[in-house]
């Protein structure tokens, strides 16, 4: 499995930094390849000051070796090994009428001391913060999303847009301000095998919600990247 999401990750990253910088049209990703010394590394790209997008990041990464002692006592095992892989992305926008988007797909494995999978999940989502809030982005965002998350729901009697939906909205709400972080999207953790559910069941899942991503939010930069905004719009993005 860590194969397969390994390699489907590689070409997700490639699609979607390539879709970016066609809308874009001015600015190209920077990569920079790096290596973790306990085992490991990652190919991180970034665009910046661009036409469309003032900062973003597109990331893939790949780690193993011995788990942490914080991990081990969060797990509650001793002496184990991990695997984990996943891409993330944040897309800071330079115009204001543009949502920022973050987004994730990630997968872990443990393992034994005789280098057995003991456990393995996978997890991810992805939501959208606008700065000035128009209702058929919100619309279109959300439908695309129960879209990717009914072509799995049919087949197994479960919800699984209503459901992390509601983890999307939970996960991301700040207390301190009572307030959640943008309009919400999809939030799942520790999909792991069940009964019911594979892991392959979860990996076309999760590799669903990724595919469905450029679908989700490019729709909403074209149609916004070029409204005219004021010194004062900006000034309220940076709050």
């Amino acid at each position: 499995m860590k194969e397969q999401f390994v390699a489907y990750i590689k070409n997700l990253q490639d699609e979607i930094t390539s879709a970016l910088e066609e809308v874009d049209g001015s600015a190209k990703f920077k990569e920079d390849k790096w290596t973790r010394a306990e085992g490991g590394g990652g190919r991180t790209r970034v665009i910046e000051s661009g036409a469309v997008f003032e900062k973003g990041g597109v990331n893939i990464s790949e780690v193993f070796g011995k788990l942490p002692d914080s991990m081990q006592q969060y797990f509650g095992v001793k002496d184990a090994d991990f695997f984990a892989c996943g891409l993330s992305l944040v897309l800071h926008p330079k115009s204001p009428m543009v949502p920022t988007v973050h987004a994730n797909w990630r997968y872990f494995e443990m393992y034994d001391s005789e280098g057995k999978i003991v456990d393995s999940w996978f997890g991810g989502g992805q939501d959208l913060t606008p700065y000035y809030l128009f209702e058929e982005d919100a619309k279109h965002f959300h439908q695309v999303c129960k879209m990717a998350c009914d072509k799995h729901s049919r087949s197994f009697g479960t919800k699984f847009y209503e459901a992390y939906k509601k983890r999307c909205d939970e996960y991301f709400w700040n207390a301190h301000r009572n307030e959640a972080r943008g309009i919400g999207g999809l939030f799942f953790d520790y999909l792991k095998k069940t009964d019911e559910m594979s892991m392959e069941h979860w990996y076309n899942f999760v590799t669903e919600v990724g595919n469905s991503f450029l679908e989700c939010y490019l729709p909403i930069v074209e149609k916004r990247k070029n409204l005219p905004y004021s010194e004062e719009n900006r000034n309220w993005q940076e709050i």
